[in-house]
């Protein structure tokens, strides 16, 4: 670990990692080192996340937005199944989010986020598990 990320900024960040995505997600990081992990752990989710001002939901909003506008089904999945685990949205608002965002990001990022939403709610129906190395 280097001088600029000590073990409680670190620690925040695990926890906010696992009151993201669910807990456990924090597990597929351990034991991994090096500058990315600690950047990502240290210090988008031990001081990025976990800032006051914006609500975990509010956070996850801005995040959707931006994946959506990079047409990445796979990461808006993530989000939604973390969202969806904390009872952040409810079926109708991630709809209404998906058309929305549709008309903002392009028809083609849009039905990909339409496709991400589509498949974190059938896992989520389904009691399936999020891991981080999905």
């Amino acid at each position: 670990m280097t001088e600029e990320r000590d073990e409680a900024q670190m620690q925040r960040g695990y926890k906010m990692v696992d009151a993201v995505y669910g807990e456990g997600s924090s597990d597929v990081m351990a034991g991994a080192t090096g500058a990315f992990i600690e950047e990502t752990v240290g210090h988008l989710f031990g001081d990025i996340w976990s800032r006051p001002h914006l609500s975990l939901r509010d956070r996850r909003l801005l995040v959707l937005g931006a994946t959506a506008a990079l047409g990445r089904k796979d990461l808006v999945e993530i989000q939604v199944r973390g969202a969806l685990a904390n009872g952040e949205f409810t079926d109708a608002e991630l709809d209404e989010a998906a058309l929305m965002l549709a008309f903002y990001v392009g028809w083609g990022n849009g039905s990909a986020t339409w496709q991400g939403i589509a498949a974190a709610q059938k896992a989520h129906a389904e009691g399936i598990p999020q891991t981080m190395g999905e």
